[in-house]
């Protein structure tokens, strides 16, 4: 099984499920998606939210394909580029971090450890982007079909704090400058370890004289 973790752009867009490629929950506020949704229009909003934000902030999700297929992806924005997180009961999102919105794994690649690798990237790209904090709201009561948020105990299992309870809708964070710490430490452990280790040189073998020809 190979698999590709690529950055969500306007030519892969359409690889998202169309349950998700047609839903404007995070992108747009409850009065404006039920208007989408009465045009027949949220095709075109999901794709030109996604057009702006990439202009405006840059790279803002990641989608992950298993032998070409597309098997699972995840979408994170500033909390400006997202009014919904202003309505819901455990907002706003703080200032300094950014706002993951999204994530699924289709149901034929369940288990195989997609969405720990999904959380990961979006931790490294916005560690390298110099952000200071992931936060998102989880699903506390997750049903059996995949909702617009992320199962709260999920997010609990690859290193997210509540910071809002809620018994719905907790609001969660993860520090990115602890997980930098945290890759640093591990690195100058590894250096400490590679220079207390002395290698033996070997004795230099002896050389054979050769007798002089009379």
């Amino acid at each position: 099984m190979s698999w590709h973790v690529a950055p969500i752009t306007l030519d892969n867009l359409d690889d998202l499920p169309k349950r998700c490629r047609r839903c404007v929950f995070w992108e747009l506020s409850e009065t404006l998606g039920k208007q989408a949704v009465e045009f027949g229009s949220v095709e075109l909003e999901k794709e030109a939210w996604v057009s702006e934000v990439l202009l405006e902030w840059g790279s803002c999700g990641r989608i992950v394909h298993v032998d070409g297929a597309p098997a699972g992806y995840v979408i994170y924005a500033p909390p400006s580029a997202s009014p919904r997180a202003a309505e819901l009961p455990t907002g706003p999102v703080s200032a300094d971090a950014v706002l993951l919105t999204t994530m699924q794994v289709m149901p034929e690649f369940a288990g195989e450890g997609l969405g720990r690798m999904l959380a990961q990237a979006v931790v490294r790209d916005l560690t390298r982007r110099g952000v200071k904090a992931i936060e998102v709201f989880g699903e506390a009561r997750p049903g059996t079909e995949p909702g617009c948020m992320i199962p709260a105990d999920f997010l609990r299992s690859v290193g997210f704090k509540t910071v809002r309870p809620h018994p719905r809708w907790p609001r969660l964070r993860m520090e990115l400058r602890s997980a930098m710490t945290w890759k640093e430490d591990v690195e100058a452990a590894l250096e400490q370890l590679l220079g207390s280790i002395t290698i033996p040189m070997q004795a230099a073998a002896p050389v054979e004289r050769v007798p002089a020809r009379s």
